[in-house]
């Protein structure tokens, strides 16, 4: 297992790299093969040497090689977090073929994430070419792995977590986005294959992690209350408390 998680995030490292160029190029309309990465002050292209995930920042000291630019900080921490979330699957699902379908759901999920904070956006170009290879990926492992009849389970908590939300967000008139609603669909997804007490958790959780967000956003005035506060990253982390402690949540709550 630890072998595994070692490699796992060795893995989520690199993808936390390509997770931060589709982050920033697909709400622009860019492509995220070409052109390479770039310096956005000066124009020159990074190195290759300079785009080791993580290590690279901290040996330029956060700043452009060629014309001294500060880098942000985001992109190491993003690199870091993606790598730490693909070394922890291997403990939350085992070492399985239905893996690699959920360290997509993390890179697809984080990427959301972050076009959600900065844009308030959650890209189509992003979402619908991540549910499909999502369910691709969920059907191949269950069926290989022998587990196929955890496959009604994953989609009926798909369509019951979009069909729960597409309510709410009739009745709340504007209270989130449509983007919020098609994401509940790949999110009820990956819970449901776990079992139902996880689509409660991821469902019934983003409204209790929201919630706690903005109220500590109000209180240390990071945001206004005419401020749009974006949902989507509450959905994902009440998620991720599915996928990783549904189980023991749901018994403490029955407990």
């Amino acid at each position: 297992m630890t072998e595994s998680a070692i490699l796992c995030g060795l893995l989520g490292l690199i993808a936390g790299s390509f997770i931060n160029v589709v982050a920033h190029r697909v709400p622009r309309g860019l492509s995220v093969v070409a052109p390479r990465s770039m310096c956005p002050r000066c124009g020159h292209e990074i190195r290759w040497h300079d785009n080791v995930p993580v290590l690279s920042w901290f040996l330029l000291r956060g700043r452009c090689r060629d014309c001294g630019e500060r880098i942000s900080a985001r992109y190491p921490l993003v690199e870091a977090a993606t790598g730490g979330l693909f070394a922890a699957m291997p403990y939350a699902v085992g070492v399985s073929w239905i893996l690699p379908a959920y360290l997509w759901f993390v890179g697809v999920t984080m990427v959301l994430t972050l076009t959600d904070l900065d844009h308030k956006l959650i890209p189509n170009r992003v979402l619908y070419p991540g549910t499909l290879g999502a369910a691709v990926l969920l059907a191949a492992g269950s069926v290989i792995d022998g587990d196929a009849g955890s496959l009604p389970r994953a989609f009926g908590g798909a369509v019951v977590y979009f069909a729960a939300l597409f309510a709410i967000a009739l009745i709340a008139r504007g209270g989130f986005g449509f983007g919020d609603v098609k994401l509940a669909f790949l999110l009820g997804m990956f819970a449901g294959y776990l079992g139902w007490g996880q689509v409660a958790v991821a469902g019934i959780g983003s409204f209790l992690v929201g919630g706690v967000l903005s109220v500590f956003l109000l209180l240390t005035r990071i945001r206004s209350r005419k401020d749009y506060i974006p949902f989507g990253p509450s959905m994902v982390l009440a998620a991720y408390l599915a996928v990783w402690f549904g189980d023991s949540i749901v018994d403490w709550w029955l407990g």
